[in-house]
């Protein structure tokens, strides 16, 4: 099972990071992951992952997963087993009582799902989309406060 989920975390980055417009294209860059796996189970994994195929902005039709309106391309992507290995936190800003918290794209919900479960007094609520989180700030609350107890919950902060 650990293997099927590292390979479903690798097929969501390998989406997410490249027009990839062809089960053979995806079975390709699963390859040249190390997941060398048959067309039937690339299929199965699709469906569970519920991608879809949607034009791209020059066009062409690729495989994207549920949710994404714009499809964000990374320039230089790194590997999807180097992505899976790093935090998806990129950085933190705050405007007044709004803090807002950009991701690698497809962690938002994650990291907001981990930080409305850690029950964080400053924080009214959340809202995540599918690269940034805003979050809104009860009224007193310190930035660095709240910088400093996200820190516990978000790696590299």
């Amino acid at each position: 099972m650990k293997i099927k989920n590292s390979r479903m975390e690798a097929l969501k980055m390998l989406i997410s990071s490249n027009e990839l417009g062809s089960q053979e294209e995806v079975l390709q860059a699963l390859k040249r992951e190390g997941f060398k796996i048959t067309q039937a189970t690339l299929s199965r994994d699709l469906k569970q992952l519920k991608v879809a195929k949607a034009a791209s902005m020059n066009g062409k039709y690729v495989y994207v997963l549920p949710n994404e309106t714009m499809y964000k391309r990374v320039h230089k992507p790194l590997s999807a087993i180097e992505m899976t290995r790093t935090p998806g936190f990129i950085s933190i800003n705050y405007s007044g009582n709004i803090g807002v918290i950009k991701t690698r794209p497809g962690y938002a919900s994650s990291i907001a799902y981990n930080i409305d479960n850690s029950s964080i007094p400053e924080i009214l609520g959340t809202i995540a989309g599918d690269d940034t989180i805003f979050i809104v700030m009860k009224e007193g609350s310190h930035q660095d406060t709240l910088t400093d107890t996200l820190n516990s919950i978000i790696s590299n902060i």
